[in-house]
């Protein structure tokens, strides 16, 4: 009886839930000449996130979704089983900064994770900074921490509901005294200190919107503790390059500062200027925007850089800044042929490489002249994160994968052992778990790596709730990674997968490439080939296989949703890039041209036109069960995308699945989101998407 009850409670809800309205928005005779195609956007007044009218709009879409997902029977035990599995302590690894040790602990349900101190590794700790104080709601967050080189200077930035903006504040670490100092109108920066002062980056303040209109003319500017940012002197600028964005490292002894430029999320060049001599320029290492550099750190009057010139898959070379001609560039590690060696560090006095080898990571240690001295043993296949210091022998690393959370090792550089230093207990039986990777073919018959994780014991037969999550672009690998949000999938007989699709940095330079541009398709190829290889091969069927991806990867799931909308019964576009026309006019939004390319630009805006989510929704075509995520402090991907997006869905679409937006209030792009938001977030999808293919938890 309970069994038919319970059915007729979901045929009851369905009924209920079919019989949406959608707000009735308003369009305007907007219409743009792009090298001579008509282009409308009726619905361009959505991009004013000032307005009332804007205001208006977005209570009207999140009420009927509210109302939507408050008749779903059962999502508040979702969110009630998600706080429990979320309520557990989380460490990160511990390090070093003066002669004291600092962590980040969050009990379970802190909002956000508390920085501790203590004088002595295996010591008493206590608390250091709380950002939880910093607000009453848990919507202020640390977006940046640093140290000067004696540890008693503590520098910090402040983002407020999530945005990208950052106030920089000063304490005195051995006192915990907060100083007067206030840093304003910073984005992008870190602090890279020198004597009693560091080096930042920082914009004019916006003559507009400050979380919309377009940021020009970075800084690289000087502060010294204690004075007010009036003060702070200009050390770098290029007014002639307003699109040019610039940041600022010191090497570990502060001897060489370093000025980073961009004009894009990729490729940067390089200056350097030795501090030690007053009377020192800075010396142009690279002038062109043609690949990408980063200082590990210098080894005497040299410096040790990471870079993918002449190698795809990045290698470690020497540069000296007596001689910095490419000529005389020396190999430190070299190129490997299949691994990409994702990043390197001198701890101990010796090199720790990690490596990606198929999308999962491997570690090495090396002499400080590039010789192997041995692989460094990890716990399985999964991704590795090192914390140390040049003058200690000891590292700390931080190892998690799909079901392994994040636990905390020690490594000791001389012996080359590794003992568990921190590690979590949860209430959920990993044991019962599986993960395998994949090699599926792709349209043009490129091999595509994927991971499938999912119960022991998983019946082939078609009919099991499928969820694929991926991203594709600006050289961002995807890592075997722990999500306690997928748990709740899982345990009720979902399978989770992740192809590790063209644009990402899994395979190097090539990869990356064969997923920019006018190559762009060949992502959306790789992810629609990741669904037909589930369904083929048995995991699932298009009436339960659910598609997600978020910024870029909202982009990858508004376009595949066009392109084969009878694939996935579920969409989940989050904070995604919507507008491919006109991206470029918004915050940073111009650094994606690099990436993506511009619709100013007659060739570009061919194929950007051909597959812009916004431009390609059609009249007649049966579209999954789709909802849509973004945040009213959202200042990268600004939520104008999400909002004419749906907007133009909402108009198109007569099908009877629902067509939601999930606007969050004080939230943005996602970095430094309180964990009271994240788990009434994570409720509300996982509902969704329950709901939409049929599942019901155990619960």
């Amino acid at each position: 009886m309970k069994i038919i009850t319970g059915v007729l409670i979901v045929l009851l809800t369905s009924l209920n839930l079919a019989q949406l309205k959608y707000p009735n928005t308003k369009k305007v005779d907007v219409v743009d000449d792009y090298h001579g195609t008509k282009v409308a956007d009726p619905y361009r007044w959505l991009e004013d996130d000032n307005s009332a009218e804007t205001a208006a709009w977005v209570k009207e879409e999140n009420k009927i979704t509210d109302e939507y997902l408050s008749k779903i029977p059962f999502r508040e035990k979702l969110r009630q089983r998600f706080e429990q599995l979320y309520n557990f302590p989380k460490y990160s690894a511990p390090f070093r900064e003066g002669d004291k040790y600092y962590f980040f602990k969050n009990d379970g349900l802190q909002n956000q994770s508390v920085l501790y101190v203590k004088d002595k590794l295996d010591g008493e700790s206590s608390v250091f900074l709380d950002p939880n104080k910093l607000s009453e709601d848990g919507t202020k967050s640390l977006s940046g921490i640093s140290f000067s080189k004696d540890g008693k200077w503590f520098a910090y930035g402040v983002s407020s509901g999530g945005s990208d903006w950052d106030e920089f504040f000063i304490m005195n670490a051995l006192t915990k005294e907060k100083l007067n100092d206030h840093l304003k109108w910073i984005k992008f920066s870190g602090m890279a200190w020198k004597d009693n002062g560091f080096y930042y980056s920082r914009y004019p303040e916006p003559s507009g919107s400050e979380l919309s209109t377009k940021n020009q003319f970075s800084k690289v500017y000087y502060h010294k503790v204690g004075e007010d940012q009036s003060k702070d002197v200009v050390v770098y600028e290029d007014a002639s390059k307003p699109d040019r964005g610039f940041s600022a490292q010191t090497t570990i002894d502060e001897r060489f500062l370093i000025i980073y430029f961009t004009e894009g999320t990729s490729n940067n060049g390089m200056l350097v200027k030795d501090l030690s001599n007053p009377d020192s320029k800075f010396i142009s290492i690279v002038d062109e925007l043609n690949n990408n550099y980063s200082v590990v750190d210098n080894v005497g009057d040299k410096l040790l850089v990471h870079t993918d010139y002449d190698a795809p898959n990045y290698r470690l070379i020497l540069i000296d800044l007596k001689n910095p001609a490419r000529e005389k560039w020396k190999d430190v590690i070299p190129e490997k042929q299949k691994d990409v060696l994702q990043s390197a560090q001198i701890i101990g006095r010796k090199i720790i490489a990690t490596y990606m080898q198929d999308a999962a990571n491997h570690a090495y240690l090396y002499d400080i002249d590039g010789e192997l001295d041995s692989e460094i043993e990890l716990p399985t296949l999964g991704s590795v994160a090192f914390t140390g210091r040049k003058d200690d022998n000891t590292a700390f690393y931080s190892f998690t994968s799909f079901t392994y959370p994040n636990t905390i090792y020690k490594l000791d550089i001389d012996t080359k052992k590794s003992e568990l230093y921190q590690k979590v207990d949860m209430d959920f039986d990993f044991n019962n778990y599986e993960t395998k990777q994949v090699f599926y073919t792709g349209k043009d018959g490129t091999k595509v790596p994927m991971f499938i994780v999912y119960k022991k014991g998983l019946v082939l037969d078609g009919n099991n709730p499928a969820y694929l999550y991926s991203y594709g672009g600006f050289n961002i690998s995807l890592n075997p990674s722990f999500s306690t949000s997928r748990l709740m999938f899982l345990e009720n007989g979902g399978v989770f997968a992740m192809p590790n699709i063209r644009g990402g940095g899994e395979y190097g330079e090539a990869w990356h490439k064969a997923g920019m541009l006018d190559k762009k398709q060949n992502v959306f190829d790789d992810f629609i080939a990741a669904a037909e290889y589930l369904i083929k091969e048995g995991y699932t069927n298009p009436s339960k296989l659910a598609c997600a991806g978020g910024s870029n990867g909202g982009l990858l799931i508004g376009a595949v949703i066009n392109q084969r909308p009878d694939l996935f019964k579920v969409a989940i576009p989050q904070v995604g890039v919507m507008d491919m026309l006109r991206f470029h006019k918004f915050t940073i939004g111009y650094y994606w041209v690099v990436e993506y390319g511009s619709s100013d630009n007659p060739e570009q805006f061919k194929y950007l036109y051909k597959y812009s989510p916004l431009h390609n929704i059609k009249s007649g075509l049966n579209y999954p069960a789709v909802l849509v995520t973004t945040a009213d402090h959202d200042d990268r991907v600004v939520p104008a995308h999400s909002f004419k997006y749906i907007a133009t869905l909402q108009e198109h679409y007569k099908g009877k699945n629902p067509i939601l937006i999930r606007i969050e209030t004080k939230a943005g792009h996602g970095a430094g989101k309180p964990t009271s938001k994240v788990i009434e977030e994570v409720a509300d999808l996982w509902s969704f998407v329950f709901y939409n293919l049929g599942m019901n938890p155990k619960y």
